[in-house]
């Protein structure tokens, strides 16, 4: 029986980082942007994607 082990190549790592690194600026720029937002704001946006999204809420 052959063991195989697996390494990951130069390219993918880089890539496996960089998609890390994209997802956690997006995280965090979500959670500042409504963490500092009025709570009046985020109350019309997510009423406006439910209409958008034709669910209904009233």
């Amino acid at each position: 029986m052959v063991a195989v082990t697996r390494t990951l190549s130069p390219v993918l790592a880089g890539e496996r980082l960089n998609a890390v690194l994209v997802a956690a600026i997006l995280g965090l720029g979500l959670l500042f942007m409504s963490g500092f937002s009025p709570a009046a704001a985020l109350h019309n946006a997510a009423h406006d994607w439910r209409h958008a999204h034709n669910f209904p809420c009233h």
